[in-house]
């Protein structure tokens, strides 16, 4: 549960479900951000491991940057 005292910023999260830790603890920070009121959002791609980093290797998993990127715009944080 977040605290008022303690809100954080916006949050983008991305994850591969098939990952060893799982999206799961993330899922419920998300979860606790939306009901804070804090904007965030989450991305959970089926497949692409632990550790896929930013490198494209034909994934879908790999054009996580792009989406992040649309996020940071969407926030007024990135020119086009």
């Amino acid at each position: 549960m977040i605290r008022a005292d303690s809100k954080p910023g916006p949050v983008f999260f991305v994850h591969a479900a098939d990952d060893s830790l799982g999206p799961e603890n993330s899922i419920e920070f998300f979860l606790d951000l939306k009901r804070a009121g804090v904007p965030g959002e989450l991305h959970v791609y089926q497949q692409g491991g632990h550790g896929f980093g930013m490198l494209a290797r034909g994934q879908p998993v790999h054009d996580w940057p792009a989406r992040c990127a649309d996020w940071l715009r969407s926030q007024g944080w990135l020119q086009r």
